[in-house]
Parts: C-alpha cells; structure tokens; sequence
C-alpha cells in the first residue's frame, strides 16, 4: 500500500524540486550563460526512451530525467560569443 503511495506520489515530487532548482537558479543574473533549459529537454528525451523501453515507468523516466539534465546542464556554461 505505500508503494503505490510512493510510486504514484513520486513523479510529482520530482517535478516539485526540478521548479525548485529551476526557479532558484532562473533568480541568478548568470542564468542565460549555461544550458539548464536544454538539459531538461534532453533529460526528458532520455526519461521518455527509458519509459516507452519499459525500463522505469513513464512518468517517473520523465520526472527523473528532467531533473538529472537540469541539474547537468547547469553546471555546463556557455561560451561568450564575440
């Protein structure tokens, strides 16, 4: 019974703490010089092949997914183009 709770209740936590860190990290002036956007939508390609190859479920592959290219894609800045 709490696995369902879990597995049900999971994917919405994650997409919780992706605002969280997006919204944190959209505050900061130097947000336009990485690739936090981009991240997430690669993150969610991967999430999406993951869950249509019945490897996680769908929605916990996007969730997870999203999260994981944010939080890559923050690291990784842009260079200045001159």
């Amino acid at each position: 019974m709490i696995y369902d709770f879990i597995h049900a209740a999971l994917p919405f936590i994650i997409i919780g703490l992706v605002l969280a860190v997006f919204f944190a990290f959209r505050s900061k002036s130097n947000s336009e010089n990485n690739y936090s956007t981009t991240g997430m939508a690669l993150g969610m390609c991967f999430g999406s092949l993951l869950g249509t190859l019945e490897i996680v479920n769908i929605g916990i592959g996007l969730s997870l997914g999203m999260l994981i290219g944010l939080c890559f894609g923050s690291l990784i800045e842009k260079k200045k183009e001159h």
